[in-house]
């Protein structure tokens, strides 16, 4: 376990629900990147998947709750996606 790799995820995790909050708030995915929430959700992927396979620790809960975060925005990213005021 690196604590360093535990504070970033940390970190990831308290800025996440901010982002969600602004999508919700304005109903908007204005700036909003499709790729860069796709590659940020398939790195969370792989880096649970190594967790699983080689280092199970308590980190990985930290690489799942940022996953269902990134999850969330991408949801999010398709429901307000169609609407005018994301344009």
């Amino acid at each position: 376990m690196s604590i360093f790799e535990a504070g970033m995820l940390f970190c990831f995790g308290i800025s996440w629900p901010f982002a969600i909050w602004k999508v919700i708030k304005t109903k908007s995915v204005k700036g909003v990147s499709l790729l860069f929430l796709s590659l940020v959700f398939i790195g969370y992927i792989c880096g649970i998947t190594h967790k699983y396979l080689y280092s199970r620790d308590w980190v990985m809960l930290l690489y799942v709750y940022n996953c269902a975060l990134v999850l969330a925005q991408l949801v999010l990213y398709f429901v307000y996606a169609g609407s005018k005021e994301s344009c």
